[in-house]
């Protein structure tokens, strides 16, 4: 043992005193020295969507602290399946990250018969980032004028109105079937390939209706384009302090939660994943990320791995539950 400490390098030697001193973690230590080697890819598994602006906001933040190019790959496909799958079998070498959402890491559980990968065993949570609720959303020549009015329209006329979502499996997907089953209306559902064809569709009359954050729908509000009818939050947003939440209008504790956070391959050890925390957390709060967050309506989280574990382990629940109640599953 005497042998092995003369052969240390003094500030390896130095490490180890201060880590029996207690003074310095093994892990902490670990966490800083590693770095990747060669390129990072970020998966975005869906679109034309608030996932895709986020991993391009990220993406030159991170590649300046990890001195490797960091390069966004749009990877879309059932119900975002498709790319979540690519990092639950990329190597565990912290080269390959995941930036997920609601779909496929905690809906596509119980939407579909057979999953490519285990959510909780094959991905490695790394920090849920922001979470939304969202906007219930018009076409204006649809002539819907409020939410009573939306679901009178929709009840008279069954085969009339579709509603679009950004994915098979999205919460834009699922919070119109719980709000379809809250108030007893029949509307056919369109999934897209992320928010763009939707939003585009929706403004061309092509469907009637969808349930979109902020940040994919506010400028067309604003513009006429889109018409806001109600929030599926428990408070209204703060830009747009007219438009009720559902719960507002008569669906009373209705609530319904967008989220977008990073992860990477299952096995990654444990301080790879440290140090992607230590760096994207400090990322989302720095001010002119957290300005462009905040513009975007989104609330900032940046929680720690076990915190967006133990959230994805609810929100498998929560949805499990909603798809049960209302029979959904993958077309």
């Amino acid at each position: 043992m005497l042998n092995k400490m003369k052969n240390l390098k003094p500030s390896n030697f130095f490490a180890l005193i201060l880590i029996g001193l207690g003074l310095l973690s093994p892990l902490g230590a670990w966490a800083q020295d590693w770095s990747p080697t060669k390129p990072v890819r970020i998966i975005v598994p869906i679109t034309g969507s608030t996932n895709d602006v986020l991993a391009r906001l990220i993406a030159p933040k991170l590649q300046e602290v990890l001195g490797q190019p960091v390069v966004v790959e749009n990877r879309p496909g059932a119900g975002g399946n498709i790319g979540a799958d690519m990092v639950a079998k990329a190597a565990p070498d912290g080269h390959t990250l995941l930036i997920g959402y609601n779909g496929p890491l905690a809906i596509n559980v119980s939407l579909f018969d057979k999953m490519p990968y285990d959510a909780v065993k094959d991905l490695a949570p790394i920090t849920l980032m922001v979470k939304a609720p969202q906007y219930l959303v018009v076409n204006p020549a649809s002539g819907f004028t409020s939410v009573k009015d939306f679901v009178e329209k929709a009840k008279a006329n069954p085969s009339k109105y579709s509603y679009g979502s950004v994915a098979l499996g999205s919460a834009s997907h699922l919070t119109m079937e719980m709000f379809k089953s809250a108030a007893g209306f029949p509307m056919t559902h369109i999934p897209y390939r992320g928010a763009g064809p939707a939003v585009t569709d929706l403004i061309g009359g092509n469907i009637q209706a969808a349930f979109f954050v902020p940040g994919n729908v506010q400028q067309f509000a604003k513009e006429g384009r889109l018409k806001l009818l109600a929030t599926s939050g428990q408070k209204r947003f703060a830009s747009t302090p007219d438009i009720p939440t559902l719960s507002e209008s008569g669906y009373p504790d209705f609530e319904a939660t967008s989220w977008i956070g990073f992860l990477t391959t299952g096995g990654t050890p444990q301080p790879i994943i440290e140090r992607y925390n230590r760096e994207i957390v400090k990322i989302v709060r720095s001010p002119e990320i957290t300005k462009r967050l905040l513009e975007m309506e989104f609330e900032i989280v940046a929680t720690t791995p076990n915190q967006f574990r133990d959230w994805i382990a609810s929100e498998i629940k929560r949805w499990g539950k909603v798809i049960k109640d209302t029979g959904t599953k993958a077309e």
